[in-house]
């Protein structure tokens, strides 16, 4: 699931007369920089993903989850705090065709700053490099997704062969996008959303 909220710069509402923040000297912060995670990140993931867990955006995952995934992450850090990761997401491919956007959270204190856009866009640069035709998301943040081209969906857009062969996986996030009875505690109220590359 995806815990990002509605923080596009470019469609953030400004007001002609409000002067700049003095630090920005009217300009806009400079971008994020996004960067494959390390093992030595996941301890901060996993410090940045609890407050979503805690209020259900996100699942709660063992530490150890993490760490067996953190080749599928990448994080976020501000140019003027490197070393702080501000936002972190994963890209977990499926099946030959379809991937699904986990995990992806930013810092609070940060959103508006674009982070968000930043991970999500590596992420479907990942899936494109990959030689994916979709993008899979189950989220809370649909205004986001949308502005990045994922529409929602019903039901799960692989077929019946697929489908049974992805009902041998034991991974949580297979049985949410295969909306399995044992996994509808944790999807109440999201949205399942597909991009088309």
């Amino acid at each position: 699931m995806a815990a990002v909220t509605s923080e596009d710069p470019d469609t953030a509402p400004t007001s002609p007369t409000a002067a700049p923040p003095a630090r920005d000297a009217g300009r806009r912060p400079a971008r994020p920089v996004v960067r494959q995670a390390r093992p030595a990140d996941v301890r901060h993931i996993y410090q940045l993903v609890q407050p979503f867990t805690e209020t259900r955006v996100l699942i709660a995952k063992e530490l150890i989850s993490y760490f067996e995934a953190v080749q599928e992450f990448v994080v976020a850090e501000l140019p003027e705090e490197p070393g702080r990761i501000v936002g972190c997401g994963a890209l977990h491919v499926l099946w030959d065709d379809i991937a699904e956007v986990r995990t992806l959270a930013v810092d609070p204190r940060v959103q508006g700053r674009g982070v968000g856009h930043e991970l999500l866009q590596t992420l479907i640069d990942r899936a494109r490099a990959l030689g994916l035709q979709r993008v899979f998301c189950l989220t809370f943040e649909v205004d986001f997704f949308t502005r990045h081209g994922f529409r929602r969906i019903a039901g799960t857009p692989v077929g019946t062969d697929v489908y049974a062969e992805m009902l041998h996986s034991h991974d949580d996030g297979v049985a949410e996008f295969l909306d399995l009875a044992r996994a509808k505690p944790n999807t109440l109220g999201n949205s399942r959303m597909l991009l088309e590359l």
